[in-house]
C-alpha cells in the first residue's frame, strides 16, 4: 500500500491529519508530488515532516518558485512565495538552512516505476501545466499528447481537484466512483487531490491509497479555523488565503 499526497502549501493542521489517517491504516510508503509549501503559514514545519516521512518527494511548481523564482503568479501567490524564502533565510541555524535549501532544490520532476507515473502537474509538463475536468470539453486534443507519455497510471495534483481522467477523454470525481477506482484497459490520469488547499468545494483534505490495482480517495477533517487565524496573523499572506479554506476553492 502507498500513499500518494500531494499540495500541502504549508498547511500543518491538515498535514497532521492526513499523516494520523495514513498511520491508523498502517501505511508505510508515502509518496508526495510536490507544493509542500506556497500559500500557508508553516512551510517550514512541513517541509521538515514530508522530508522525514515521505519515500519520494516530488517539485510543484510553488517548490520551484520559492527556490528559483514565481513566474505567472498571481499577486497573492507572488507575495506568498516571498514570505516562504524568508522564512528559510531567517533560521539562524546554517546547517539546518542550507540542508532544507538543498532538498528543496534537489526534488525530481517525476517518479517513474513499471507502468506508473508520478508528477506534480502533468506528463507533458510535470511542474507546471494545469489539467482540468473541464478540459475534456474545452481543449480534448490536450489529451492525447498526455497519454502518449503514459504506460498505465500517472498520478497528479496541481489543481487540487480530485479524480480519474479517462482516454475518451472522461473524467470522473471521487463521488461518481463512490471513492474507488480500478485500473483497467484504458489508461488513466488521477488526481489525488489537495491536503492543504482543496478547491473541488470539499473543505477536508484529500489524498488517494494505491495497492497496484486499485485507487481508493480518501477525506480528512482537520481544524481549518486554526489555520486561517494562522494566516490572518501574518501580514505578508492574503487574508483570502485562509478564508478560501472554509468553502474549499
Amino acid at each position: 500500500m502507498t500513499a500518494i499526497i500531494s499540495d500541502i502549501h504549508g498547511n500543518l493542521e491538515a498535514l497532521t491529519k492526513v499523516f494520523e489517517e495514513i498511520d491508523r491504516r498502517g501505511i508505510e510508503e508515502i509518496i508526495c508530488l510536490g507544493d509542500v509549501v506556497g500559500y500557508g503559514p508553516n512551510p517550514i514545519e512541513c517541509l521538515d515532516i514530508v522530508a522525514q516521512r515521505c519515500a519520494v518527494t516530488l517539485m510543484g511548481n510553488h517548490d520551484f518558485a520559492v527556490f528559483y523564482e514565481p513566474y505567472n503568479f498571481n499577486i497573492g501567490a507572488e507575495q506568498a512565495c516571498y514570505w516562504t524564502r524568508t522564512q528559510f533565510e531567517n533560521d539562524i541555524d546554517e546547517d539546518r538552512k542550507a540542508r532544507r535549501w538543498r532538498f528543496l532544490g534537489g526534488l525530481p520532476a517525476f517518479e517513474k516505476r513499471p507502468g506508473v507515473l508520478c508528477v506534480h502537474a502533468s506528463p507533458r509538463r510535470p511542474i507546471n501545466e494545469y489539467i482540468f475536468p473541464d478540459d475534456i470539453y474545452t481543449n480534448p486534443n490536450k489529451f492525447a499528447p498526455i497519454y502518449d507519455r503514459i504506460e498505465k497510471v500517472c498520478f497528479v495534483g496541481h489543481t487540487h481537484v480530485p479524480g480519474v481522467f479517462l482516454e475518451g477523454p472522461d473524467f470522473y470525481s471521487p463521488e461518481e466512483l463512490d471513492g474507488h477506482f480500478e485500473i483497467g484497459l484504458e489508461k488513466a490520469v488521477v488526481n489525488v487531490g489537495s491536503v492543504g488547499q482543496p478547491r473541488d468545494r470539499d473543505p477536508r483534505s484529500s489524498f488517494v491509497v494505491f495497492d497496484g490495482r486499485s485507487i481508493d480517495f480518501v477525506r480528512v477533517e482537520y481544524d481549518v479555523e486554526k489555520t486561517i487565524k494562522k494566516v490572518e496573523a501574518i501580514d505578508a499572506l492574503d487574508n483570502f488565503l485562509g478564508t478560501r479554506l472554509r468553502d474549499g476553492r
